[in-house]
């Protein structure tokens, strides 16, 4: 199977620098689709404490709720290493990564362009459930689940423990802020989509139902699914806004 050998491939010793200087195309969608869902995700705050009484309520239908249950192996860590896998065995275009120097410094210095577009794949799904993490390090934020959502006069009352009404609460707990299922789902969605542009609806629509869930089942509140998806959108821009979909889907 032949394929068209993209600009990073032809140029692996490119700088972090030059690659991540703007470029027209689909780097600038991603960002506006962050920016997009950071404002979505602010303006969400008005409406934390209502959906999250209505979740925790037992309001969502049960059939609708067995169906977003489904989709949360698209948001896991460990589903989403095993949607690569599988994409690693039936596409030919894509190779295992190379753990050796120079290629960690960057994707583009990965030996094959097959190696590279993996890699590109593999960073973007970690990027934004990275970033999550170091963000729920500094900031705490009361799950729905563990909240007394009654006695907050706003949103604002979920950051710190003030909120907190279980007796005991586990570390989770404190980690409601942002999301970082939403963050996995929408990098894999977007990593998927690049690769296959063909599915990008499909892969949108596993990723919204994923971060719906975790907001259904009163894990999340609607702004953090939407901060969290936005992270993730950065790290597709970084990782890759300079490579056309369709230069990607060429094998």
């Amino acid at each position: 199977m032949t394929h068209s050998t993209s600009t990073a491939a032809r140029s692996p010793h490119r700088s972090a620098s030059e690659l991540l200087a703007p470029a027209p195309g689909s780097r600038r969608r991603y960002l506006r689709a962050a920016s997009g869902l950071a404002a979505l995700g602010a303006a969400a705050f008005f409406i934390d404490l209502p959906v999250a009484e209505w979740c925790k309520a037992g309001r969502v239908p049960k059939d609708l709720l067995r169906l977003l249950n489904l989709s949360e192996v698209f948001a896991h860590s460990a589903g989403a290493t095993c949607i690569l896998l599988t994409a690693l065995f039936l596409d030919r275009g894509l190779r295992f990564p190379s753990f050796r120097w120079p290629a960690l410094r960057w994707p583009s210095f990965q030996p094959s362009a097959a190696q590279e577009r993996l890699a590109r794949m593999i960073c973007t799904t970690a990027m934004g459930g990275l970033a999550v993490d170091l963000i729920k390090l500094l900031v705490d934020r009361i799950r729905p689940r563990a909240a007394d959502l009654g006695s907050q006069a706003s949103a604002l009352g979920t950051f710190g423990d003030a909120a907190l009404a279980a007796a005991t609460a586990s570390h989770s707990d404190y980690n409601s802020f942002p999301s970082g299922h939403a963050a996995v789902a929408t990098g894999l969605a977007a990593a998927l989509a690049w690769r296959y542009p063909r599915g990008s609806l499909l892969f949108g629509a596993f990723a919204v139902s994923a971060a719906l869930q975790r907001v259904a089942t009163s894990a999340h509140y609607p702004s953090d699914i939407c901060l969290g998806a936005a992270l993730a959108l950065v790290g597709a821009a970084i990782f890759l806004g300079d490579i056309a979909p369709e230069e990607a889907a060429d094998a």
